[in-house]
């Protein structure tokens, strides 16, 4: 489980997704310049995605949450944009200890889409920090550990990879 104490690094990450990133913008012919706001779009989608099978939200419903590994997948949907938005701002290292900066999931959802909204608007290094911030400290609301997380980046990079190959 996350914790307070746990730090998670993901310098390994963003190599990988700078890998990716560039089979995809050879594939599509598009350069990062090109799809900022794409991208913030497609992070935005894919928050929306993760809360809805959370269900943290649904105060009408007594439907539980969706099983933790669809619940994670969502968040590394997110993550990889995440990643990719860091990599032409320079970001190549970034270590963070978790903390919970909202009182509940709902919060702290909320707080990362106003924080990526921010993004939009001023897209350097210190807003995109504090909005991946938000989004990594959507985990100690989650339970998850750290090498859950990159289990399921790595899974999720392979298959996104394929994807590139297959003309997805």
């Amino acid at each position: 489980m996350t914790t307070n104490e746990e730090i998670i690094v993901l310098d390994i990450l963003f190599q990988e997704q700078a890998l990716l990133d560039k089979e995809i913008m050879e594939h599509h012919q598009v350069e990062y310049s090109e799809t900022t706001n794409k991208r913030i779009l497609a992070l935005l989608v894919e928050l929306g995605e993760f809360a809805n099978e959370t269900r943290c939200f649904k105060f009408w419903s007594f439907k539980g949450p969706s099983p933790k590994d669809v619940i994670l997948e969502e968040y590394v949907d997110g993550l990889h944009f995440f990643l990719s938005l860091g990599i032409p701002l320079g970001v190549e290292r970034l270590s963070h200890r978790f903390r919970k900066d909202g009182k509940d999931l709902t919060e702290q959802i909320l707080l990362t889409y106003d924080r990526v909204l921010d993004l939009l608007e001023n897209y350097e290094v210190k807003t995109y920090a504090l909005a991946f911030s938000s989004f990594l400290n959507i985990l100690p609301h989650l339970g998850y550990k750290v090498d859950d997380v990159f289990a399921a980046y790595e899974k999720k990079r392979k298959i996104n990879e394929k994807r590139q190959e297959a003309n997805y």
